[in-house]
């Protein structure tokens, strides 16, 4: 199974909502059209009967036939409005006989158009992306009427667009070891990502050291060793307490002894106290670059998809306390609504590096906006 079809199934399939929400947006206004106004039986006036009694009444003579006058052309609609709505389709007579119907259109007009930020805004989208996006799928389709699968493809076709500029590859380097520091709050997948990314890393014929980090939390060090044996990988840990900082010099030296491509190093993501915290990343950079200068050379931040708007948040916070040079989203596959991965690219610009959606080790894939904008719509492959 591709990785779109596996990320079109697990993504959203709590209710799948932002694809519902866009039929129910059209579906909800598409048969609303003025019904003709039918005369009731009985109302009508009878000339024969209503009219009044006038003795000797004259007979009306016929008028003279008067020529008919030409037809008038349409008038040409003036430049800047914008043009009249199409008439409804209906289907013709053989869709008619073999059960064929169009889908329900309706007219893009602000009503429409507010609807459709809204649905946005829900999808954890933000105000400002949701603004933009609304525009520029209405430039060219204002007052015509769409259906929803147009529209979800007009939608997946900005946001891909909106997507392009940051989905790369988290780039090598020629330095050994080639040190990545990776970041985020706890819960938000930082373990299973390193696991999944040393895993991926050996199986390119890349040789991965693992230190664990988060010295302060004995299940995230437990954790990240079942994965280093999953993946084939040493994972060097230190007692319950230690000094992240000493743990990660430790790591830098034996991977420099061995000639190991890649040093991945877990951190702790306590954010209750971001002055501790500042001060641990800090001190783990000043350590392992006494060993390379240019080290870390990778900070990736890993985000829980589900935290919604709050990984605005969590973004601005770890680029104070980490310069961090590449995002990694996992947890897509629960009640995550998706949107909010637009909005991260739109108001930060950093790299996405790869995207998750479930526990297997093979879950986790570099992030292709065309494929990610397209199962965030409910669309096909």
């Amino acid at each position: 199974m591709s990785f779109f079809k596996k990320m079109r199934e697990k993504m959203f399939r709590s209710s799948d909502r932002l694809s519902e929400d866009l039929d129910a947006l059209v579906e909800d206004k598409a048969s609303e059209a003025p019904a003709p106004e039918v005369p009731t039986p009985g109302l009508l006036p009878d000339p024969e009967k209503d009219a009044p009694l006038i003795l000797d009444r004259p007979v009306p003579q016929a008028p003279d036939p008067q020529p008919q006058a030409a037809p008038v052309p349409p008038a040409a609609p003036l430049p800047g409005l914008p043009p009249e709505p199409e008439p409804e389709r209906r289907p013709g007579l053989f869709g008619r006989m073999f059960g064929q119907t169009e889908e329900p259109r309706r007219i893009l007009d602000d009503a429409m158009l507010e609807s459709l930020e809204e649905v946005l805004i829900q999808a954890d989208m933000g105000v400002e992306t949701a603004l933009r996006v609304t525009a520029n799928i209405a430039e060219g389709r204002y007052g015509r009427r769409v259906s929803a699968r147009e529209i979800k493809e007009a939608l997946a076709a900005e946001i891909a667009r909106i997507l392009e500029p940051v989905a790369r590859p988290m780039p090598l380097y020629p330095s050994r070891p080639q040190v990545v520091l990776v970041v985020g709050v706890n819960g938000s997948g930082k373990t299973t990502t390193i696991g999944k990314l040393a895993s991926q890393f050996r199986a390119a014929g890349k040789s991965v050291v693992i230190a664990a980090g988060d010295t302060f939390r004995a299940a995230a060090v437990e954790q990240l060793q079942v994965w280093g044996r999953r993946a084939g990988v040493p994972v060097l840990t230190a007692p319950e307490g230690s000094d992240p900082a000493s743990l990660a010099f430790d790591a830098m030296t034996k991977a420099q002894a061995e000639g190991a491509d890649l040093l991945m190093i877990d951190t702790a993501g306590r954010l209750q106290n971001r002055a501790d915290l500042m001060e641990e990343l800090s001190k783990i950079v000043r350590v392992i670059r006494k060993k390379d200068p240019d080290a870390p050379h990778n900070t990736l931040l890993v985000l829980d998809a589900t935290t919604g708007q709050n990984a605005l948040n969590q973004v601005e916070i770890f680029r104070k306390l980490a310069d961090v040079s590449g995002l990694v989203m996992t947890k897509l596959d629960g009640t995550a609504k998706g949107g909010v991965l637009v909005a991260l690219a739109d108001r930060f610009g950093l790299p996405i590096h790869a995207i998750g959606v479930g526990e297997q080790i093979d879950d986790l894939a570099p992030f292709d906006p065309e494929e990610f904008a397209r199962a965030l719509m409910g669309l096909d492959d």
